[in-house]
């Protein structure tokens, strides 16, 4: 597994420099700059590092796949993945000898683009390995969902790191596949700048389920997730609901409508947060405590506790802490604490 991930992370990485090293040699210095070529041949590496990602999440987390009918799709993948390499360099050799290279400021040839010829072969091939890839993930994913019911304890956890992680590869992914709405260059590479940060998620999640180093934090962290997702999608509706109302509606200029819009949501995001963290929390922080262990750390506590004060509080902080209430109370009798 460390080896596959390595191998994935240099893949990224050598497209990144190649990206660079083309845009480089060939619009800033008009193919003057030396080994040129180098960049793009190493350019197209983003496709066998999704392939290459790919099986590392159906391996993980011990190296086999989670059954032997993996193991024909995953060879399938490998050849059309091997047919589209060899046909891309050899186009990319191709527009080198016959020196008509443009490069993009993505860094991708502007060939690439072609709907004539040997070009069409390619894009055929580039869109069947991102269709297998897409397919071999969505499968992987319904697969470890559906044993997530059978494991038990830390493999579960582990299936849960693994699953997030994938979640926002999965979202990273499909940010950078799909069709650019917009009209620059620029705004394309800053987009596949945020897809490849979003696809880290995968590798760290597995790196600590491989690891088990805080492995339980899990449901903290996608507690917090989404309830600062939530709270990013009410505030920014109020702001711009604030912002048509006061500049549209109400006679205000539109500094003006601004300006309160922005003090409202300010003064929303304290008490905002509050609540959505709490419901979010009765949801998520249940499954991140073992009540057995909570009550047995209680009771050991208590041999030696003499307070009754003291006792309370530790009952109801191990109340909170194994089932999360929304509520709970400790009633003792009149005379008790005699």
């Amino acid at each position: 597994m460390g080896w596959i991930m390595l191998a994935v992370a240099a893949l990224i990485a050598l497209n990144t420099l190649g990206i660079g090293y083309s845009v480089f040699a060939y619009r800033l210095h008009h193919g003057h700059a030396p080994l040129g070529v180098v960049g793009l041949v190493i350019e197209p590496l983003w496709l066998p590092s999704f392939v290459t990602l790919l099986l590392a999440v159906v391996l993980f987390p011990d190296g086999r796949p989670p059954s032997s009918r993996w193991r024909w799709p995953l060879r399938a993948l490998g050849a059309v993945a091997l047919a589209w390499a060899v046909a891309t360099l050899a186009l990319v050799v191709h527009v080198v000898i016959a020196g008509t290279v443009r490069v993009e400021s993505g860094g991708d040839l502007y060939q690439f683009d072609n709907t004539r010829g040997a070009w069409t072969a390619v894009k055929l091939l580039t869109a069947v390995v991102i269709g297998m890839v897409a397919l071999g993930f969505v499968s992987w994913l319904v697969s470890q969902v559906l044993q997530y019911r059978r494991h038990e304890g830390e493999r579960r956890v582990q299936q849960k790191w693994i699953i997030s992680g994938a979640v926002v590869a999965a979202l990273a992914m499909a940010t950078n596949l799909l069709p650019y709405p917009f009209s620059t260059d620029d705004a394309r590479v800053t987009i596949s700048d945020f897809a490849t940060i979003g696809l880290a998620a995968l590798p760290v999640s597995m790196g600590v389920a491989i690891l088990r180093y805080r492995l339980y934090d899990i449901d903290r962290v996608i507690s917090r997730t989404l309830s600062y997702a939530i709270l990013t999608a009410l505030l920014a509706g109020t702001f711009v609901g604030l912002v048509v109302l006061t500049t549209d509606v109400l006679p205000f200029s539109s500094a003006v409508g601004v300006a309160a819009s922005t003090l409202a949501a300010f003064a929303l995001f304290n008490p905002l947060r509050k609540r959505v963290q709490q419901a979010v929390d009765r949801r998520f922080n249940r499954a991140r405590y073992d009540a057995e262990q909570t009550v047995a750390t209680f009771a050991a506590r208590l041999r030696d506790a003499v307070d009754l004060d003291a006792v309370q509080t530790e009952l109801l902080d191990a109340v909170k802490s194994a089932v999360a209430p929304t509520h709970a109370t400790v009633w003792l009798r009149p005379g008790q604490r005699s």
